[in-house]
């Protein structure tokens, strides 16, 4: 069953020739190769570009290797430094070019190329390649996108499936899909599955046997059951406010042993570099800055959290939070946590200062919006208490309360917008309500 991903083969079809190595990167399983190898390599066969002058090249396929004369058992050992020799592919590469016409090159696990950089830099200078690569995440990390095509390089991050990819090939309700959503996430493989068995099951092996163990050999981290244990703890408090002193102070009472806040910093980097987490920064609204610390962990994808914690901490409100914050990041926002002061008057009837909450401020260009996430609304006074910081707020920009009840879009006398939480997901143009 072929599932759509839309959004970004647009970022990748709006992206040809712009003079740039077009790097795709996200966590492993997250549909990379499928989108270029497949979707966007059928798009190209529409626009009738020749089969001849589009060059896949798989530097993990063993079929690929030995067509450059490569021995692909001498590079399939997870411990082995050793490259595929850029002179061979070079010359497999100028056997293929054979005319001035355009030629579409893309490489998937461009990691595994020895001087990858170096090659690719290369390509630019071409002016009929339009260069298109993956690579693995355990070694070809979004950061050393910014330096290693010397500024060269247009990154299109792929995120775990959408709830609306998702439920495109779902069998069943809404209702149904959130739910199982919420439980199992969005990697394509464990969407497809037939039973809820196989999906925990896949979910299980891939976060402890690959995505961790990618992190442990990527740094050489000797002690591979703190980072393991840290990462227990980070999965059971998503879209609180922590800290690394936080961090320790948990991970020590829990775990009945130390790790220092320079390590806890450091893993959680690690951590981000491999596109597990995301770290979430605090934005004072009125004062227009940053806040370092303390910060919110959403997961990239939630399922790959649940399976961490085996499925024992299902909390829905922080769950419907992280979506929440995924979706807005695929909708290509960048999303910040707000905080809002407030001065108001004691019991004692002295005044003092409080920091008020928003869930998200999403931002785009112009585009900003203010979100806040309550799983339920029962009552007036959690209405009150949802919207209280949204008051405070002295702008135009749209302010939304999502909740977990199906419900069409509804405004108060305020102008905020309240509605379902799965209505905002299926809907691209949900803000715009």
């Amino acid at each position: 069953m072929e599932i759509k991903r839309d959004v970004y083969l647009e970022r990748l079809i709006n992206r040809k020739y712009n003079g740039f190595v077009k790097v795709i990167t996200g966590i492993r399983r997250c549909g990379k190769s499928y989108l270029l190898n497949t979707l966007f390599y059928n798009h190209l066969m529409d626009c009738e570009i020749p089969e001849d002058h589009v060059i896949l090249f798989a530097f993990d396929s063993a079929d690929d290797l030995i067509k450059i004369g490569e021995d692909p058992l001498l590079l399939d050992n997870a411990n082995s430094e050793r490259k595929v020799d850029p002179k061979r592919f070079l010359e497999y590469l100028n056997q293929q070019i054979t005319d001035k016409e355009m030629y579409y090159l893309l490489l998937d696990e461009v990691q595994n190329l020895g001087a990858f950089e170096s090659v690719l830099n290369g390509f630019l200078r071409k002016k009929n390649l339009d260069v298109y690569v993956t690579g693995s995440n355990s070694k070809f990390l979004s950061k050393d996108i910014l330096t290693e095509f010397e500024g060269r390089g247009d990154e299109i991050h792929v995120l775990p499936l959408s709830f609306s990819e998702y439920f495109s090939v779902y069998d069943g309700s809404k209702e149904e899909a959130f739910d199982d959503y919420s439980v199992y996430g969005g990697l394509p493989a464990a969407a497809l599955m037939a039973t809820e068995e196989q999906k925990a099951a896949y979910l299980t092996t891939q976060m402890q046997n690959l995505y961790l163990r990618d992190v442990i050999n990527r740094y050489h981290l000797q002690d591979d059951c703190a980072i393991g244990e840290l990462l227990d703890v980070i999965s059971s408090g998503i879209s609180t406010l922590t800290n690394p002193r936080k961090l320790s102070a948990t991970f020590a009472s829990v775990k009945q042993t130390t790790i220092s806040e320079v390590t806890v910093d450091k893993y959680i980097e690690h951590m981000e570099d491999a596109f597990m987490i995301n770290r979430v920064k605090r934005y004072d609204v009125k004062g227009r800055k940053y806040i370092g610390t303390p910060y919110k962990i959403y997961f990239e994808d939630v399922g790959l959290r649940n399976a961490r914690l085996n499925f024992r901490q299902i909390e829905s409100t922080h769950i419907m939070e992280n979506i929440i914050y995924n979706e807005l990041r695929f909708r290509g926002f960048k999303v910040d946590v707000g905080v809002v002061e407030s001065r108001e008057r004691n019991e004692d009837g002295k005044e003092v200062r409080k920091q008020l909450e928003i869930d998200f401020i999403a931002t785009m260009g112009s585009k900003k919006y203010y979100i806040q996430s309550a799983y339920a609304i029962p009552d007036k006074d959690k209405y009150k208490q949802e919207t209280k910081s949204f008051d405070k707020v002295n702008d135009s920009f749209k302010k939304i309360i999502l909740v977990e009840k199906s419900m069409k879009p509804r405004r108060d006398e305020n102008g905020y917008v309240m509605m379902g939480v799965k209505e905002f997901l299926l809907d691209a143009n949900s803000l715009e309500c």
